[in-house]
């Protein structure tokens, strides 16, 4: 084994101590957001409730947007657009709205990827409601899907193709005849036959959106996210406008109210109820909000937003209270959401989140690991054994590899792991915004490769053959990589990485920067041990 490390100093590394304790991960606090912070919860990932009393958004960390809420009695079931990632629309599950746990995953087949879902309960029976964007491995077009299931655990059914191409955002609802609809982006809405399977007709205009101030800074116009609740004689329409990025004060929640499902509708007089009034706020680009009734009879919205300068973190999921008017409106409370809140009344505190770390011996495949952008064949390459997942390799770069991801949320984080390749396989560590923008560090038995900006950047001679130990540590957008040759002693390799640009507002696509695993060549890589964890200061 010495021999290994001494040729680990051989390589193009800074020449720093072997051996990395915990003092040398120490560097700036872990959450240095003016302000209150967040409790530590399992591998001292964020969680929301602070065990007072009060809890601290988001409710979800990371990338979990456009949350679609279903109340059920005394559960809560949440899912949110999961976009190239399958297995997709995981399905989380609450007893009070602050703290949740995964219950698995309704899609498996990749028909596109995935935006604005919406997940109902209609006589007895779940549905969700997808829409989906072409993707080229599923071979699909723009259109919206709907799957069903008669428990919320699954099975659920195949999707069923709706044939809408020019909308999205589907939200359900029923008429006060009993009728089912989906309210579409734009203001439109199409019916749906009685048992929800299909439409009805073609899509209709029904409403015209307000209209905010031309000297405001949003992205577009972009009426979407429609979400339909009766209360009290009335039904009411939350949508979301000015575009879901680009400025931090462009997207806001909006709302209408009308007597019958069909109208006419009437704007909220003051209108945004949502909003981010200043690029200086913890919350960027608040909106896309659904309503539900909380377990004490209280009233809460989930909606999603970007932190203040972590856009590579995605739209998290956010929690606010609502409260209903004298003249039958609602308005939404909490502020800019930057300091603790009460929870919501009643209900009953579970255990929050989901544990990262990995040793391989149970199958946490669409739970915590997801491909992106699959081919219909993808799962195929996975094997678990003794302790060792078995990753087939696919393509000749992370760019072609479908790698293997997960979702952090957190501001400063770190992922390591074992991995060995078998001969032709090139296999590493990556932090994956899509198929042209990642960073990361692989290997095969000659060479030692970063990956930068989408593409191979470097190459360094590798002494030690076929099995590495490769850490990656994100520090608020400055990637730290070490390497060891036993998985105890490690070196701080040369190559740091600043990824603050690695997002949607540089890139497009609406996602998130996420940590991962990928094989390339031939043949296939065994991966060991891995762990994430969050540095403590």
């Amino acid at each position: 084994m010495a021999n290994r490390r001494d040729a680990l100093k051989s390589l193009g590394i800074a020449p720093l101590a072997l051996g990395a304790p915990a003092a040398a991960h120490a560097g700036t606090p872990a959450h240095p957001t003016p302000g209150a912070t967040w409790r530590a919860g399992l591998e001292g990932q964020r969680k929301a409730d602070l065990g007072n009393g009060t809890f601290l958004n988001p409710i979800l960390a990371g990338d979990h947007p456009d949350p679609s809420i279903l109340k059920d009695g005394a559960d809560y079931y949440l899912t949110y657009s999961t976009f190239d990632a399958y297995p997709g629309l995981l399905i989380w599950h609450s007893r009070d709205l602050v703290n949740w746990k995964p219950v698995g995953p309704a899609l498996v087949k990749n028909i596109g990827s995935v935006w604005a879902p919406e997940l109902c309960k209609h006589q007895g029976r779940y549905y969700i409601y997808i829409p989906t964007r072409k993707s080229a491995a599923a071979g699909s077009r723009n259109t919206s899907w709907v799957i069903w299931a008669d428990r919320i655990e699954g099975p659920w059914s195949a999707p069923v193709d709706l044939d809408l191409p020019n909308h999205i955002d589907p939200g359900h609802a029923v008429g006060e005849d009993g009728s089912r609809w989906l309210f579409l982006s734009d203001g439109d809405r199409v019916r749906l036959s009685d048992d929800g399977l299909s439409t009805v007709g073609k899509p209709e205009h029904i409403y015209d959106p307000w209209r905010y101030p031309d000297d405001w800074d949003c992205e577009a116009f972009s009426p979407e996210g429609p979400k339909i609740t009766r209360h009290g004689g009335y039904f009411y329409m939350i949508l979301a406008i000015g575009g879901t990025a680009g400025p931090p004060t462009g997207h806001m929640v909006i709302a209408a109210r009308s007597r019958s499902i069909h109208g006419p509708w009437q704007h909220h007089p003051r209108n945004p109820l949502v909003r981010t009034g200043s690029a200086q706020e913890r919350w960027w680009s608040r909106g896309h909000a659904t309503l539900v009734e909380g377990p004490g009879g209280d009233w809460w919205s989930v909606y999603h937003g970007y932190e203040n300068g972590f856009w590579t973190l995605g739209r998290q999921t956010l929690l606010a209270p609502v409260s209903w008017t004298g003249d039958h409106w609602l308005e939404f409370g909490g502020g800019d959401l930057s300091r603790p809140l009460p929870k919501p009344r009643g209900g009953q505190a579970g255990p929050h989140g989901l544990a990262l770390s990995d040793d391989f011996s149970t199958d946490k495949h669409g739970i915590q690991w997801s491909f992106f952008n699959p081919a219909p064949d993808e799962a195929l390459r996975l094997r678990r054994a003794d302790g060792t997942l078995h990753l087939a390799a696919r393509g000749a770069a992370p760019s072609t590899s479908s790698p293997l991801l997960l979702m952090a949320g957190d501001q400063d984080y770190e992922f390591e792991c074992e991995i060995d390749v078998e001969p032709g396989a090139r296999a590493g560590l990556v932090l994956f915004y899509d198929s042209s923008l990642y960073c990361g560090v692989s290997f095969d038995a000659e060479t030692i490769v970063t990956h930068k900006y989408g593409i191979e950047h470097s190459r360094y001679r590798n002494p030690l053959g076929r099995r590495l130990f490769i850490r990656m540590r994100n520090m608020r957008h400055i990637v730290r990589v070490h390497l060891s040759a036993d998985g105890k002693d490690w070196k701080r390799f040369e190559r740091t990485f600043e990824v603050s640009g690695y997002h949607h507002n540089v890139r497009g696509g609406f996602l998130a920067l996420r940590p991962g695993i990928f094989v390339a060549g031939k043949g296939e890589a065994h991966i060991r041990g891995f762990r994430y964890r969050v540095p403590q200061s």
